[in-house]
């Protein structure tokens, strides 16, 4: 058994320790926000912050996890970049759209004014498929604005 803090609730998994971390969100602890992409680390579709720091879900074996915080997309409901995401339609498919929230959450945890290069770079790892970019930069600006305030 693995006990973890995930979105500051303290969860204990029954899967086994090799099973990969999105699988215990999605199936045993019903947090559907972290989309399974490519299974291979490379899109950023499952990214979640653990102990702060953005990290792929798909390939992270829960038994790694021991005593460490996990902060899915559900956990970040009351960040700006939400509100800010809403605000400038910035999801169309929205399949990358957890992802790219959580990277964002990080990058304005470190740096609370990032430039538009910088928010892009920090975005980079991120694929989208449809095209949102100029929405999901601008959303970003948006939130660094607003948490500023």
């Amino acid at each position: 058994m693995t006990t973890l803090t995930v979105n500051g609730l303290q969860r204990e998994s029954t899967s086994p320790p090799t099973t990969p971390l999105l699988d215990v969100l999605r199936n045993e602890f019903a947090l559907t926000g972290s989309r399974f992409g490519c299974g291979e680390e490379q899109c950023g579709a499952c990214l979640v912050l653990i102990d702060g720091t953005p990290a792929q879900s798909c390939g992270r074996e829960i038994g790694t996890l021991q005593g460490r915080a996990v902060t899915t997309i559900e956990g970040l409901q009351e960040h700006p970049i939400i509100a800010a995401l809403i605000a400038e339609q910035a999801g169309q498919c929205g399949y990358c759209l957890s992802g790219m929230a959580v990277a964002a959450v990080a990058l304005l945890a470190r740096n609370a004014r990032p430039t538009r290069a910088e928010i892009a770079a920090a975005l980079d790892a991120q694929l989208c498929r449809c095209g949102a970019h100029p929405r999901i930069l601008r959303a970003v600006e948006r939130a660094a604005r607003e948490a500023a305030r």
